[in-house]
């Protein structure tokens, strides 16, 4: 296999204005490596035709200079993103054969910017779950395997797909959704680095919605700098997007100077958990020694209401759920159901739901029809509500505190067995408990891997940063990451 596609954004954009190579070349050899991990189940729908064509008008723009960052990099494209004329189910049978006549915003942006769509990615139905195992398509896999065992992996959720994507260099980076923690458990797991940026710094139009007020895209990608490239490209204020922010969006890369000294680092007691493995707890040592010898200032804080936020976002993400897929009914476009006669309206809507949705679909639905009913919408809806204010307020008040950025562990454990924890849906949604809180409060949050565990399994650090910092976070993610030198790849099985 060439190395082509095991470049980053960075080197590659600078290797195609050297003319050192094509972004012909550079899409040929991601394709060729797409095709030889059929195995990983990442891609879903390859585009190698609209992705050779994106390629030569890359390298015709990249001629005449003054081309974007972005012109020319093959990326992979979430199946929650509508891309016109592509097909874009968010991995559900209930939208089998819809191919958008638009292009979602985010999308669009980096279409512009002349980035080359390889393809669609993998991840769970409708962006619910944690492990890449509710798709309508079939498992991802993690291409990271345990040492001298080659039991399969789940490469987190619901960006999984995108996340065995980058770390298995099949393309240079790809876009992510994150509702609970979707971006970052997923890329702490492959080893790659993801941030959820500020709610309304990315608009969600044309984004297949889960819950709308935590939905959230971002970038997924082989290191901090080149997620800075390509955030900056996703950012912007949309017209179209009622939550999208009118703010200018700063020259992330330009920021990242990794110096942070006098910076104040956050260490939240909550996040010590009962149970917690020897392995992350050991890892979240080191991160703070090396936040510290870099020069930050590190504090202990309290965020009191952590432990409501978990029950709290599994009342409110499933109420906004039940909302936002009670438009999927067989009528307009994507599967229906097969009518017997006498089939009525109501018929083809029971059994089109019924055969469209998978189970933890409907598991979500049902729940949040049941906390937004008449008798139950106080006891359970309005009181999440106001457990998410309260998360809220706790992190308004660390920061206002002198807080910079929050350093939390991203995820429970390391990479877990395919099949492992399916039988029990709340053993599954434990996953997000440190990743939650972020999207309840509209925060950024930042994902990078910062070492392995005994199995030689890739481990993730968290950094949570100010509403609309993101350039902050970032630079303070860098810094961590230089201090980490992890340079660790898969072995490639597949």
């Amino acid at each position: 296999m060439s190395d082509l596609p095991k470049m980053k954004i960075a080197e590659a954009r600078d290797a195609l204005r050297n003319g050192d190579v094509t972004s012909v070349e550079l899409t040929e050899a991601c394709l060729a490596a797409i095709d030889g991990a059929d195995a990983l189940g990442a891609f879903v729908h390859k585009t190698p035709e609209v992705a050779m064509g994106q390629a030569r008008s890359a390298d015709t723009r990249i001629k005449e200079g003054g081309a974007p960052d972005l012109c020319g990099i093959p990326l992979g494209i979430k199946d929650l993103f509508c891309t016109k004329g592509v097909p874009s189910q968010a991995a559900s049978r209930i939208l089998e054969g819809f191919r958008p006549e638009y292009e979602s915003t985010v999308s669009g942006k980096l279409l512009d910017d002349g980035a080359v769509m390889l393809g669609k990615l993998n991840m769970d139905e409708f962006a619910m779950g944690s492990s890449n195992e509710t798709s309508a398509y079939g498992n991802a896999v993690n291409p990271w395997r345990r040492n001298g065992d080659e039991t399969a992996l789940t490469p987190g959720g619901s960006s999984g797909g995108s996340a065995a994507a980058v770390a298995a260099d099949l393309c240079l980076a790809a876009t992510g959704t994150d509702t609970g923690g979707s971006i970052r458990q997923p890329a702490a797991f492959t080893g790659i680095t993801g941030i959820k940026p500020t709610y309304g710094r990315c608009s969600r139009w044309g984004i297949v919605a889960f819950a709308s007020s935590l939905d959230q895209a971002g970038p997924m990608t082989k290191d901090v700098r080149d997620a800075a490239i390509m955030l900056r490209a996703m950012c912007g204020h949309d017209p179209k997007d009622s939550t999208s922010a009118d703010l200018p969006v700063p020259d992330f890369e330009a920021m990242l100077t990794g110096d942070i000294r006098g910076k104040t680092i956050g260490i939240p007691r909550e996040y010590r958990m009962e149970g917690m493995p020897d392995a992350i707890e050991t890892l979240w040592a080191e991160g703070r020694k090396m936040l510290e010898d870099a020069g930050a200032i590190l504090r202990d804080i309290s965020l009191p209401h952590t432990k409501y936020a978990l029950p709290a976002y599994y009342v409110i993400a499933p109420a906004e759920a039940s909302s936002n897929l009670a438009r999927y009914d067989g009528v307009r476009y994507g599967h229906r159901a097969k009518l017997s006669q006498g089939d009525g309206i109501t018929e083809m809507y029971e059994k089109t739901r019924a055969e469209g949705f998978g189970d933890e679909v409907k598991r979500r639905v049902m729940v949040g029809t049941y906390v937004l009913s008449a008798g139950f919408y106080d006891a359970y809806y309005n009181r999440a509500r106001k457990v998410r204010t309260l998360i809220k307020r706790d992190f308004e008040q660390v920061f206002a505190e002198g807080i910079d950025a929050i350093l939390t562990p991203a995820t429970p454990s390391a990479a877990f067995e395919l099949g492992r924890q399916v039988e029990d849906p709340v053993e599954m949604y434990l996953n997000d408990v440190f990743t939650v809180t972020v999207n309840l409060a509209g925060l950024p949050g930042v994902a990078i891997p910062t070492g392995t565990d005994s199995q030689g399994l890739p481990l993730g650090l968290q950094l949570i940063g100010r509403p609309w910092e993101e350039g902050d976070l970032l630079n303070t993610a860098y810094a961590l990451e230089q201090a980490a030198g992890f340079v660790a790849k898969p072995s490639q099985w597949w």
